[in-house]
């Protein structure tokens, strides 16, 4: 009896360890055969996704056709394919947004190939380059990785969360570039500041430190999104304890200092170490969390943080996207931290690759 009474509780114990207190189940949309970063989507709702390039895929971004899974690369081979001629390809993306025109924007890091950093936007309505936003060096430093951006037709922004960790960068001078829509203009702001630079929070996963020769790799301004009308811009370092806001118009506003720019900036919430985020129109937040295979929603009620949906393939989930076509967030799980400069120059990474959708509370912001 004793014995029985030991093994329920062990039972139980495990049950409890093992159990997630989710508010949705995550259900397996599609797998892929290399890691998939970000997700956007089509008019039709048919997959547009960044291949994580910390993986150096062939082909940058695919696109997925909803119905029959098959995937090819987007918005065609050309604009995947190397070349000495020009620098009109995609060199290295991750950041991928579509807008309500039928817009999809690429943001190109550039870190692969000797080619400028660049937003490419490719109209999928007419099947045609829409237009190239090039990064100049002035917002584009060396230690620059521009990871993720808000597409903001509404003020005419592009609003880009830079980590600051690219060519060996330590995240401390992660930063905001804002390019406008109109001139073109580029400016980096808020380098290094209180807000865009990681915190001493180290990224584990299953009691293992994501570090490079030892050092935990802690990184700056990362998961980026905006609310239904753009009038808050949320944000936060990967690395970091807390979720900001700020007015969409006066982070563009040139007129400020970075001090007064600085005090505009309120703490929104507590977050866990995460990667992307997306909203709903009634101002939940869905981020990922990168160390406990899931994806976390600050609840706009509180602003308390629920997990709000969980499954153990999803190893490192980065991008989460709303399709307006279907009414599902879409997230990717990239296994970042199984790549090899984290485990001793090994490739730990498995496939398939995995990308799992669920459903929002309520519906998702489909646009920014």
């Amino acid at each position: 009896m004793k014995n029985l009474s030991f093994i329920i509780l062990v039972f139980a114990s495990v049950m409890a360890v093992n159990s997630q207190n989710t508010l949705t189940e995550a259900e397996t949309f599609a797998t892929t055969a290399q890691a998939v970063g970000n997700i956007t989507f089509t008019d039709t709702g048919d997959l547009v996704y960044s291949h994580h390039p910390f993986f150096s895929p062939e082909n940058r971004v695919m696109i997925m056709d909803v119905k029959t899974k098959e995937s090819k690369a987007f918005p065609n081979k050309a604009w995947n394919t190397p070349r000495t001629t020009d620098d009109n390809y995609l060199s290295n993306v991750l950041g991928i947004r579509n807008d309500e025109n039928g817009i999809v924007w690429m943001l190109d890091m550039a870190q692969r190939d000797n080619v400028t950093p660049k937003i490419m936007g490719w109209n999928t309505k007419t099947n045609q380059l829409e237009r190239i936003y090039y990064l100049p060096k002035s917002s584009m430093p060396k230690y620059a990785q521009p990871n993720d951006m808000v597409v903001d037709t509404k003020n005419g922004y592009f609003i880009i969360a830079d980590e600051g960790i690219g060519n060996g960068g330590d995240g401390s001078k992660a930063a905001f570039i804002i390019v406008d829509m109109k001139t073109g203009k580029t400016r980096r702001i808020l380098e290094g500041t209180r807000t865009t630079k990681p915190e001493n929070t180290p990224t584990i996963i299953k009691g293992k430190h994501l570090a490079v020769n030892g050092k935990d790799l802690l990184v700056g301004n990362d998961g980026i999104t905006a609310n239904k009308d753009f009038e808050y811009i949320y944000y936060g370092p990967l690395n970091g304890t807390k979720i900001y806001r700020i007015k969409t118009l006066d982070l563009v506003n040139e007129g400020f200092t970075e001090a007064e720019l600085d005090g505009k900036i309120e703490t929104y919430s507590e977050k866990p170490n995460n990667g992307g985020m997306s909203m709903d129109t009634a101002g939940n937040i869905y981020l990922t969390a990168l160390e406990t295979n899931s994806v976390a929603v600050v609840l706009a009620k509180d602003r308390s943080v629920k997990t709000m949906t969980f499954d153990e393939n999803m190893v490192w989930p980065d991008g989460v996207s709303y399709n307006h076509a279907d009414g599902y967030m879409y997230v990717s799980a990239a296994q970042v931290n199984k790549g090899a400069v984290f485990n001793d120059g090994k490739d730990q990474s498995t496939k398939p690759f995995y990308i799992f959708r669920f459903k929002p509370l309520v519906e998702g912001v489909s646009f920014r």
